[in-house]
């Protein structure tokens, strides 16, 4: 079984959010970066701290780099609230799909006015700048929980899973369907995996990227916790067809440090990969507020 091995940790930095920003004070977190000419490009969620009874749980916005971690933030948001009752409350959790026409699909969560319920949307277009057609793509029946955190990838059957969160019996899991294109139509199937009952994982899942590289099998870095919500990093791979799963890490990857403050959260969450030479530089957040990357080497 291969190893997954953590050789690098960097701070990630958006200049809007230093002391003197528009955005200083706010929390940061869901950081999905892509790569188009040599240039780094981030969608990430943004959200008032402390967060008011009216404030929106998510605003995406936009931004761009050379280095991939020092990023400049675009004049305007990418996907704002509303008018979609759907999305009312909140956006978060963006995932971006390179369209082969060079537009783009984002899908991301939309939490409704009530914060009540989140569902798995989707927005299209040509540029970040103009994004039309949030429409919803998997929505929980009222009163099921929620339906969040997308995962896009092509198996060599040619179908297309989109992986996803939803609530279950006070847990998080990790759902699956199957389509034939990026955007649906979907079905769902059975989930791809489960909690550990002995393991950092077993209580709550949520999905995180997935790495898929030729001659190896897929690799999700998936985000697991326990009861306390103690969220980690952890590994999972499939067959190329996602027909099974292959392997899995027996200890989480990553590990949040000691939060200088005692009333933090204990959050590591997984976002976003990037694929540089042998390395796999994994973008995710700490305490639902800091953005981080890691560099990955995969052994064996």
């Amino acid at each position: 079984m291969p190893a997954y091995v953590v050789e690098d940790l960097q701070d990630v930095t958006l200049d809007a959010a230093a002391p003197d920003g528009r955005l200083a004070g706010h929390d940061l977190m869901s950081p999905f970066v892509w790569t188009e000419e040599g240039v780094y490009h981030l969608l990430v969620r943004v959200l008032p701290n402390p967060l008011g009874p009216n404030d929106p749980t998510g605003v995406i916005w936009p931004g761009s780099s050379t280095d991939g971690v020092c990023f400049h933030i675009a004049d305007a948001p990418a996907i704002v609230p509303g008018p979609n009752p759907d999305d009312a409350g909140g956006c978060e959790d963006p995932t971006v799909v390179q369209g082969k026409d060079g537009g783009y699909l984002i899908f991301y969560t939309g939490v409704d006015a009530a914060r009540s319920q989140g569902s798995l949307l989707v927005a299209k277009g040509a540029k970040l700048t103009d994004l039309r057609e949030n429409r919803v793509m998997l929505k929980a029946p009222p009163g099921e929980g929620n339906i969040k955190e997308a995962t896009l990838a092509r198996g060599t059957d040619g179908r297309f899973r989109l992986f996803y969160e939803y609530a279950k019996n006070d847990a998080s899991r990790i759902g699956m369907a199957v389509g034939p294109t990026e955007e649906g139509p979907w079905k769902v199937a059975e989930d791809p995996f489960t909690v550990r009952e002995d393991g950092w994982d077993n209580w709550h899942l949520s999905t995180g990227p997935i790495v898929q590289i030729d001659g190896q099998d897929p690799v999700m870095f998936y985000n697991g916790a326990t009861a306390d919500a103690r969220w980690r990093i952890g590994w999972i791979s499939f067959a190329p067809d996602f027909s099974r799963v292959t392997g899995r890490g027996v200890e989480p990857i990553l590990m949040p440090p000691p939060a200088k403050d005692r009333a933090a959260t204990d959050i590591g969450f997984a976002a976003s990969c990037l694929v540089i030479g042998e390395d796999i530089w994994l973008y995710y957040s700490l305490e639902d507020r800091i953005l981080r990357r890691a560099r990955i080497h995969r052994y064996g």
